[in-house]
C-alpha cells in the first residue's frame, strides 16, 4: 500500500485557485498564568476544562502558534474543532500569529480529517471524489426507504405496528448511529441481541447490514460510517504508524461534544510521546443527541494518562473574558445546580462553578415572561428595535435563539419581519419542505408526475401560488368563468358543477378550457395546465428532477419577480432573498439525486425531501469544505442553540424558555 502525509494542495493544484494576500500579523495576547502553563506544555496529555468565555479556543490556538514557532512541522500539528467555521477561524487565527513562511496547522472538523484520511490512504475507488456524505435528513430517508424494503412480518412482533412509522425509522436511525460509535458492527450487535434474548436487537443489526449495502451500492456513507471506516484503516499499521508518526502535537476543542468513536479516533492517533491536549466545558455539550460525551469529558485523564501510566493532568481556566459580570454571576448560579459526574480537584470545581469575569461592563440579564408564543414574538421584536434604535445596537450585534428550528423559526421570523425587524435565518435551521418557496415546486412536481391525485384544494393552492400568479379575487373570478362556461354547455340541463372541481379538472385537462372566455385568469389556469403536462411528459422522457424542477421554475415569472424583489430591498426583498435560498438548496439537493431518472425517481426525490422531519444539517457540508457562508449583514440572527454554539452577540434573546424543558439542566 502506498502512503503519503497529508499535506496542502501542491503548487500545481493551486494554480487556478483565489490567491489571497498575507495575512495581517497580529500581537501576542495577553495570557493568564494559567493559560500559559497550557501553551508550554508539551509531551503527553493534558486536559483543559473551562467554563464559556475562559480561552480555551485561543489558548490551543496559542499553543498550536508556539509549536510551529519552535521548529515543529505546520504538517505535524493538528487541531479538531466542532464545525468549519471554528476551524476556520482557527486556522485564520494562527496564520495570524505566525510569520508565512512557517505556515499554518492542520485544522479540520472530526469528519473532514476522517474524509482527508480516507482520501488519502483509502482506495480511490471507494473513497475519491464521488463519495458523497449524507445530511441527517437524506440519511433518515435512506433508512425509511430500506425500511420499507423489508417484509413487517421479519420484525419482533411488538413492533410490527411501528414498523412504518417515521418515529420508527428515527428510532432504528438512532440505534444505527449508537452502534457504530461504540464501534460494533452489526454481527457485533445481532451477537449481542441472541446473548441477551433480545430479537430486537438481532432484527435490527440484521437491518443494519442491508443498510450498509444500500450505502455502498450509492457510494454515500454517513457520518458515524465515515469514523467507523477511518479506525478500521488506522488499525492496519502500516497506514496507522505513519498517520501517528506524522503528528507530534494534537489540539482538540470543544472535546465534551465528541461522541465514542471520535475519543477512540483520537486515542488511534496518539503515542506516549504525542503531545495532545483536549479542553472543553463538562457543562456544555449541546450535541448530546448525536451521542456526545457531555460530562465524560472528565475521563480524558483515564483514556489517556502519560508516560508512565499517570492518569492526564487537568488544568482549569476561571476567568471569564467575553462575558459581563451580571451575565457571568447568573451563569455561575445555574451551574452550581449541574452535578459533576465524578470527583474533581477543588481547583477544577471551583473554576466550574465560581467564573470571574475581567470585562469592566456590568450588563444585564432580564427574565420577561409571555402569556403565548405570539405575545412572546411581539415582545421580542420590541426588545430589538429598542435596542436598535435606543442603545444604537446594530442589529447583527443581535440573536435569537431557539430550542427547534421547525418548530420556532418560521413564525417567529414572520412575526419579526412584520415588526420591521430585520432578521437572517441559515438555510438549513429548517426542513426544506417546509418552506414557503418550496412547497409550490414540490406540489407541481408530485401532480406533473401523477404521485399526488390533484385535490381541489391543492388545484387552488397551486393557482394561488408564484407558479399560477392568481390572488384570491382572481380565483373567483376564474371560478365564475368556469361555471358560467359550464352552464352554457347544459343549456339548462343540469347545474354545472362546483367551481373549485372545474378547476381542479382544467388543470388536468387543459382543453376544457377552450369554452372559455379569454381572461387573464383563463390564460394563466391555461398555462399552468400546459406546464404540468410538459413537464410530466419530459419526465416520462427520462428527465430527473432538477430538470423537471427547471422546468417549473423557468417556466414563470416568478424567478424575475424575485430577483427585482431581492435587488429593491426591504422587507419584501428580505423574504426574496431567504425565498431564493429555498430555492437554490432545493435545485442542489435535486443535482445530486440525477443519476436515476424517470417518474419514480422524481416522485422518490418528493418524498425524500418532504420526509425531512429534521433540518438538514451542515456536517456533511463542513466536512467536505462545501458549508455556505452567510455574507449578509445588518440582520438579526435567528438560529437554534446548536447552531449558534462557537458565536458571540452584545444582545442575546432566548426565546421559547420553560422550565424542565428547554433549557433542560
Amino acid at each position: 500500500m502506498s502512503v503519503h502525509p497529508i499535506s496542502r494542495p501542491s503548487a500545481a493544484d493551486r494554480a487556478h485557485r483565489l490567491v489571497l494576500g498575507p495575512p495581517e500579523v497580529v500581537q501576542a495576547p495577553e495570557l493568564t498564568a494559567a493559560q500559559q502553563q497550557v501553551v508550554e506544555h508539551t509531551g503527553g496529555p493534558l486536559l483543559v476544562v473551562g467554563g464559556p468565555g475562559t480561552g480555551k479556543t485561543l489558548t490551543l490556538a496559542e499553543a498550536a502558534t508556539a509549536r510551529i514557532a519552535e521548529g515543529m512541522s505546520s504538517e505535524s500539528v493538528l487541531v479538531l474543532t466542532f464545525g468549519r467555521r471554528a476551524a476556520r477561524a482557527m486556522r485564520r487565527r494562527i496564520s495570524a500569529r505566525l510569520d508565512r513562511t512557517l505556515g499554518s496547522p492542520m485544522a479540520f472538523t472530526v469528519h473532514g480529517f476522517c474524509l482527508a484520511l480516507l482520501q488519502r490512504y483509502g482506495d480511490a475507488e471507494v473513497y475519491g471524489d464521488g463519495l458523497r456524505l449524507l445530511s441527517g435528513s437524506e440519511q433518515e430517508f435512506r433508512v425509511r426507504e430500506v425500511l420499507n424494503g423489508t417484509d413487517p412480518a421479519s420484525w419482533p412482533e411488538e413492533l410490527e405496528q411501528a414498523w412504518s412509522t417515521r418515529a420508527f425509522a428515527a428510532e432504528i436511525r438512532s440505534v444505527l448511529a449508537r452502534t457504530r460509535q461504540w464501534g460494533m458492527d452489526p454481527e457485533d450487535l445481532v451477537t449481542a441481541g441472541r446473548i441477551t434474548h433480545q430479537d430486537a436487537w438481532v432484527r435490527v443489526g440484521e437491518f443494519f447490514g442491508e443498510y450498509l449495502d444500500v450505502l455502498d451500492a450509492e457510494r454515500v456513507m454517513d457520518y458515524e460510517e465515515l469514523v467507523m471506516r477511518t479506525r478500521i484503516m488506522l488499525a492496519d499499521p502500516e497506514v496507522g504508524d505513519q498517520v501517528r508518526a506524522q503528528f507530534r502535537a494534537i489540539y482538540v476543542d470543544e472535546y465534551a461534544e465528541l461522541d465514542p468513536a471520535q475519543t477512540g479516533l483520537l486515542s488511534d492517533l496518539v503515542t506516549p510521546d504525542t503531545t495532545v491536549v483536549a479542553a472543553g466545558d463538562p457543562d456544555q455539550a449541546i450535541f448530546g443527541f448525536r451521542g456526545s460525551l457531555g460530562r465524560g469529558i472528565l475521563d480524558f485523564s483515564d483514556s489517556f494518562t502519560t508516560a508512565a501510566g499517570e492518569p492526564a493532568p487537568v488544568l482549569a481556566l476561571a476567568q471569564d473574558h467575553r462575558s459581563a459580570r451580571a451575565v457571568v454571576a447568573a451563569s455561575n448560579r445555574l451551574s452550581r445546580r449541574l452535578p459533576l459526574p465524578r470527583a474533581v480537584p477543588g481547583e477544577v470545581r471551583l473554576a466550574l462553578r465560581e467564573r470571574s469575569s475581567t470585562r469592566a461592563e456590568r450588563g444585564r440579564v432580564e427574565v420577561h415572561t409571555c402569556e403565548t408564543a405570539g405575545a412572546e414574538a411581539d415582545h421580542i421584536a420590541h426588545l430589538l428595535r429598542r435596542a436598535h434604535l435606543h442603545d444604537e445596537l446594530a442589529w447583527n450585534d443581535m440573536a435569537v435563539l431557539v430550542r427547534s428550528g421547525r418548530q420556532s423559526i418560521p413564525t417567529l421570523v414572520r412575526a419579526l419581519t412584520a415588526a420591521g425587524v430585520p432578521v437572517t435565518v441559515a438555510g438549513d435551521e429548517i426542513p426544506l419542505a417546509a418552506e414557503l418557496a418550496v412547497r409550490p415546486l414540490l406540489l407541481g412536481l408530485q401532480v406533473a408526475v401523477g404521485s399526488l391525485p390533484l385535490t381541489r384544494d391543492d388545484a387552488a393552492a397551486l393557482m394561488l401560488s408564484p407558479l399560477g400568479g392568481l390572488d384570491a379575487l382572481g380565483l373567483r373570478r376564474l371560478g365564475r368563468v368556469l361555471r358560467e362556461a359550464e352552464r352554457s354547455e347544459l343549456a339548462g340541463a343540469g347545474l354545472p358543477r362546483p367551481s373549485d372541481e372545474l378547476l381542479r379538472l382544467a388543470l388536468l385537462d387543459p382543453e376544457v378550457l377552450e369554452s372559455c372566455p379569454e381572461t387573464t385568469e383563463v390564460a394563466r389556469a391555461r398555462k399552468l395546465g400546459e406546464l404540468l403536462r410538459l413537464v410530466g411528459r419530459r419526465v416520462d422522457e427520462r428527465a430527473g428532477a432538477a430538470e423537471a424542477l427547471w422546468l417549473l421554475w423557468s417556466a414563470t415569472s416568478w424567478p424575475q419577480r424575485l430577483a427585482d424583489q431581492a435587488l429593491a430591498g426591504g422587507d419584501a426583498g428580505r423574504r426574496a432573498d431567504r425565498d431564493l435560498d429555498a430555492v437554490c438548496a432545493l435545485f442542489d439537493l435535486a443535482a445530486r439525486s440525477e443519476e436515476e431518472s424517470g417518474r419514480r425517481a422524481v416522485a422518490s426525490f418528493v418524498a425524500e425531501v418532504e420526509s425531512q422531519q429534521i433540518p438538514n444539517d451542515s456536517s456533511a457540508q463542513e466536512a467536505t469544505g462545501q458549508a455556505p457562508l452567510d455574507l449578509r449583514g445588518g440582520r438579526v440572527r435567528v438560529a437554534t442553540a446548536h447552531r449558534a454554539k462557537g458565536q458571540q452577540w452584545p444582545l442575546v434573546v432566548v426565546a421559547g424558555v420553560q422550565e424542565g424543558v428547554w433549557p433542560n439542566l
